[in-house]
């Protein structure tokens, strides 16, 4: 024969503690109870008129395994998500030159509408690991009860990021004539520099040129409404090459730049970015002084060119937004404010879709 079973009224009761321990998130359970309301049995066919006469105490018997095991399993669920939890990192590597570091400040906040964290948020160098020479300030994220996951993050967080690239000595590039597009009018050799450096010409004809280019100091970004601002100090040393592929020194320009981008979610994060002003200035030279005037007009013709549509068309594609393994975020706002930038989203499993 066969039987049907029916659990009516199972009614949980459990008191969670969640902590600060060591900058991780820890879950412990304070207490637990359970009642099972009540147990119903049918029997259809085969010998289930002998079993009829037990019902009630096939059904107690039942409710009692039921109500032991409730609490027991939550108990140790509990505990293997703690296992899990301290199994999650504070410091990250991010890539051969930085590490992320995401320990908690505080002991989460639980309110009856939400649970928060506060967590540092920085980037370090890893070969020299040190605090960058600003402060982050304080911001509120705005509590957002139509969605499920809110993150925010501090203009201090990207500029940790990069103050990292600049101590790790990855913020530069040796730029050669090769990389130098063919259809860009001035190349990198003496004969067409002489143009703009009369010196070049006397001095070191017909020669290919090389250039350092580097962050001279952090680049820093500043989150208003609706806009991201970047500041860009930068310097390009340039050189001669010999013959002999030793490099001569002549001239460092210093460039100024500045920067503003938007960002938005569609099914990725998309952004664009355009140029507000770039200088170039004298920094030094080994073959006398010169005007900078055209060789400004060729970088902002450059980077209006050649830098900002590549830039434009890979924030175009979009980049996907980081999720829990399993996870993935749907419904995604993206909110950028005085001091941080915010996304709120909710959180649909990838398998269930629920």
């Amino acid at each position: 024969g066969s039987f049907d079973l029916a659990v009516y009224n199972i009614h949980i009761y459990t008191l969670l503690q969640l902590a600060d321990d060591a900058g991780r998130l820890s879950i412990t359970t304070v207490q637990c109870s359970a009642n099972v309301g009540d147990v119903n049995i049918h029997f259809h066919g085969g010998a289930s008129i002998f079993f009829k006469p037990f019902v009630s105490g096939f059904s107690e018997k039942i409710s009692d395994t039921i109500h032991e095991k409730i609490c027991p399993a939550i108990q140790k669920a509990i505990i293997g998500l703690e296992t899990t939890l301290q199994e999650i990192p504070v410091n990250i590597p991010v890539d051969q030159y930085i590490s992320l570091s995401i320990p908690l400040t505080s002991s989460p906040a639980v309110t009856e509408q939400s649970f928060e964290l506060d967590i540092k948020g920085e980037f370090y160098s890893r070969s020299s690991p040190s605090e960058p020479p600003f402060s982050a300030s304080v911001f509120e994220v705005p509590y957002a009860e139509n969605y499920m996951l809110s993150v925010a993050a501090s203009e201090f967080l990207v500029n940790s990021a990069a103050y990292a690239f600049l101590s790790s000595g990855a913020l530069q590039i040796n730029i050669t004539d090769g990389m130098i597009p063919k259809s860009f009018p001035i190349h990198l050799n003496t004969s067409q520099f002489g143009a703009f450096v009369p010196q070049l010409r006397t001095l070191y004809p017909n020669m290919e040129m090389q250039v350092l280019l580097y962050a001279s100091e952090t680049p820093l970004f500043s989150f208003s409404s609706g806009v991201i601002d970047i500041h860009v100090p930068a310097a390009a040393k340039f050189s001669a090459v010999k013959p002999d592929c030793t490099l001569v020194p002549l001239f460092r320009l210093d460039v100024d730049g500045s920067f503003s981008a938007s960002a938005r979610i569609d099914q990725n994060l998309t952004g664009a970015f355009q140029m507000k002003n770039l200088t170039l200035t004298l920094g030094s030279s080994e073959i006398g002084d010169f005007k900078t005037d055209t060789l400004e007009q060729m970088a902002v013709m450059a980077v209006k060119m050649f830098v900002l549509p590549k830039i434009n068309a890979a924030l175009k594609a979009g980049f996907p937004l980081p999720t829990l393994k399993g996870f993935r975020l749907i419904n995604s706002q993206l909110l950028i404010k005085n001091g941080f930038v915010a996304i709120f989203t909710d959180v649909q499993d990838s398998l269930t879709g629920l």
